[in-house]
């Protein structure tokens, strides 16, 4: 049957870093069908091999191994690791869900039930982006029967190259992140800082306003700023560093709820640039559902819906700080009902169960074996 099909997610990102879009949706989709996590290369190995390993019932996670000499062109290694894969697992017609349309070099060539490109970022606007991006992005649209994004502002980026666009934008796993509303055990980094903290996680790269974050410190220097998360593709030596600014680090999902229940205010001190125009960040929701008064800039998808209906504080340079001010002086619980309110309207398993049903659509009736 077509519907049993397995999945083969094609992804530049990776399981193990920070637990975000694909994680969520790909655990989910494994509750339905086989998902194989096709990662990017490690250059780390005499000899190439596929380290395939199961992080979940129906859930595996494939890592290319391969000498350095063979960075400058590992496709046709990744080419035979794909078929590798489908031969030791018996998979034939994968749906192919593509994160990178740079996957195309190494993917195309397989036949497949289903072409999608979940489109989570627009990957062009990032540092570092392989120039011929957009030309692999074109040929993966015309590929593709079904393309979804990560919110609002790609939706509409997106909907005049595409007849089968589809808004999903992330959601959130409301329960795990109430858990910060009830008194938890304070991780051991943050438990010597003083009082107020502000807060923010997730990774830290050339989205980040960091000349805003050393503002902030600066004007109030009596405010503790803890920062957790990866710092990537910037200049660790570049990162503010004043005595109430502590980056603690890459923090693993389960840990985080222990972390928002210490803090005070939430930030999203995005820095508005072409790689935040159109993101759509999940940790919106997720600082709502833990409780917390946010406060961010102006990025597009936070001002409508979340500005807009008072569920975030929308603030400039001039206006963070005074923003970070009436944010503190608010009861804990005030805004709380408002933003439960809107969390009930949404979730992984929701957004989920919305794109499982447009891939069955896509796929078509199943195959009966009846003659």
């Amino acid at each position: 049957m077509k519907r049993g099909a397995d999945l083969f997610c094609l992804s530049h990102l990776r399981w193990g870093f920070v637990f975000q879009r694909p994680n969520h949706l790909m655990s989910r989709c494994a509750r339905e069908r086989r998902v194989f996590f096709f990662e990017e290369p490690v250059y780390d190995a005499d000899q190439p091999h596929l380290a395939v390993t199961q992080v979940a019932p129906n859930l595996h996670t494939a890592v290319p191994h391969l000498p350095r000499e063979t960075a400058a062109d590992p496709l046709p290694q990744q080419r035979a690791m794909l078929d590798e894969l489908c031969a030791s697992y018996g998979v034939e017609n994968p749906i192919l869900w593509y994160y990178t349309p740079m996957a195309l070099a190494y993917a195309e060539h397989l036949p497949c039930a289903l072409t999608v490109y979940d489109c989570m970022d627009e990957l062009s606007a990032f540092h570092g982006a392989p120039p011929e991006l957009c030309e692999f992005e074109s040929r993966l649209l015309a590929r593709a029967q079904l393309v979804f994004t990560g919110g609002q502002s790609l939706y509409e980026a997106k909907l005049g190259r595409h007849g089968n666009v589809h808004a999903m934008p992330s959601s959130v796993d409301a329960e795990h992140f109430l858990r910060a509303r009830l008194p938890l055990i304070e991780p051991s980094d943050q438990a010597p800082l003083s009082y107020p903290r502000l807060g923010f996680f997730g990774v830290i790269d050339e989205r980040m306003d960091l000349e805003l974050i050393d503002r902030v410190a600066r004007e109030r220097p009596d405010w503790q700023l803890v920062l957790l998360g990866p710092v990537v593709k910037i200049d660790e030596s570049k990162l503010p560093r004043r005595p109430n600014i502590h980056y603690l680090g890459h923090k693993a999902y389960d840990e985080l709820p222990n972390y928002i229940a210490g803090w005070h205010v939430a930030l999203m001190p995005f820095a508005l640039n072409e790689s935040t125009r159109f993101i759509s960040p999940t940790k919106t929701l997720e600082y709502m559902a833990a409780g917390r008064p946010i406060v961010s800039t102006a990025i597009r998808d936070v001002v409508n819906p979340y500005g807009e209906q008072g569920l975030v504080r929308i603030a400039d340079h001039e206006t963070f700080t005074d923003a970070i001010e009436e944010a503190l002086a608010e009861s804990v619980s005030n805004g709380r009902a408002k933003a439960d309110a809107f969390l009930a309207r949404t979730s992984w398993d929701q957004t989920w169960a919305a794109m499982s049903t447009l891939i069955d659509e896509a796929l078509g009736p199943p195959i009966s074996n009846v003659a």
